[in-house]
């Protein structure tokens, strides 16, 4: 699967996060033109014992004038394990195959709470200060991957990704040895109408710092986000063996 030397990994979930980043991308008219295209893509996984069940998604490409993809934006289907490793390791050498002369580099917007990102609390209501955004990077340092760091704060070293799909597609990274960002968002504990206000405005500001630096722009009235209160059911059952 041809993708650019940029690739935005999303997932599809529920709240509509990895869809509003998606949908929301569009091209920079204000720099060089990129022409934005979509497609679908299906890998089959019965190599793994799986029938009936591929990896699939969406995926947008932005195509400058010579037809080079220069920005991919993959929105991959959210799975269960065991389902959830074999989808990600196919589509993972799917866009990173031995006739690629350079691998691409990977950026992984998402969530995290906030008690898990800095010992200073988030409070967008109470402060005309800018959001802070949290990034770290996983592989090969680039350009690319240290202009996108120099604007982030530093996350704790004890953050843990709690999104299992995410968690996995992380460990894969890490054993292909990929460039790779994790461009990350703060979201309170406890969901309250006015905290989802500003959930919205952390996307909001995601998405255009990501956009700066790709070469895009972000459009607001694309994104379809509704942040739901996790409950303990809606958790993964393995989740509760470890309190």
């Amino acid at each position: 699967m041809e993708v650019g030397s940029k690739v935005i990994f999303l997932f599809r979930d529920a709240e509509g996060f990895g869809s509003s980043i998606t949908d929301a991308l569009i091209p920079n008219p204000n720099s060089s033109p990129l022409k934005r295209t979509e497609t679908q893509f299906e890998l089959p996984l019965e190599k793994y014992g799986i029938k009936g069940c591929n990896a699939s998604g969406d995926i947008v490409h932005f195509v400058d004038h010579q037809g080079s993809y220069q920005v991919s934006v993959l929105l991959m289907q959210s799975y269960d394990p065991p389902v959830v490793a074999c989808a990600i390791n196919e589509v993972l050498a799917s866009i990173t195959g031995e006739d690629r002369s350079t691998k691409p580099t990977i950026v992984l917007p998402f969530f995290a709470s906030e008690s898990k990102l800095s010992n200073d609390m988030f409070n967008i209501s109470s402060s005309n200060k800018k959001i802070a955004l949290y990034g770290t990077h996983l592989g090969p340092e680039t350009e690319f991957t240290q202009a996108i760091i120099g604007g982030t704060k530093k996350p704790l070293s004890s953050l843990q990704i709690q999104f299992e799909p995410l968690a996995c597609l992380i460990h894969f990274i890490c054993v292909l040895n990929l460039p790779t960002v994790l461009l990350i968002g703060p979201r309170r504990e406890h969901p309250t109408r006015r905290s989802t206000d500003e959930q919205l405005e952390v996307l909001h500001e995601m998405g255009k710092f990501l956009a700066s630096h790709v070469g895009l722009d972000f459009s607001k009235e694309k994104v379809q986000f509704k942040p739901m209160k996790k409950t303990k059911e809606s958790e993964e059952p393995w989740r509760a063996l470890y309190g």
